[in-house]
């Protein structure tokens, strides 16, 4: 047996260097990405907007950098598609359970008596 099906078989593996710069090159592009991202949520406390919108943009911001990390960090990019199904099942069942106080608010629910 050779070294290298040896090397092979105990699970290392040699990739072409071509390969790994570009893998490194995204993993950078994103993390000045998230970078960049941290510090338009910092300067949108500066811009003194009204509550709201200071809210909607810093989410959307977040939500944005929430799928950068779970995208290439966590790998869901190359996933199939029943990944991205579980993904979706998952935020659904989130934003009902973010509805819940706005919608049982109106009820009387919240009310102390």
């Amino acid at each position: 047996m050779t070294s290298t099906s040896t090397e092979h078989a105990a699970g290392i593996a040699h990739h072409d260097p071509a390969e790994i710069d570009r893998h490194v090159r995204v993993y950078v592009t994103v993390f000045v990405a998230l970078m960049a991202l941290t510090i338009i949520t910092v300067a949108i406390w500066y811009l003194h907007l009204r509550p709201a919108m200071a809210i909607t943009v810093a989410l959307f911001v977040a939500t944005v950098k929430g799928s950068l990390v779970a995208c290439y960090f966590m790998h869901l990019i190359s996933e199939k598609k029943l990944i991205y199904f579980v993904l979706a099942i998952t935020v659904f069942k989130f934003i009902v359970l973010l509805a819940l106080p706005v919608l049982t608010h109106g009820s009387g629910y919240w009310i102390p008596e």
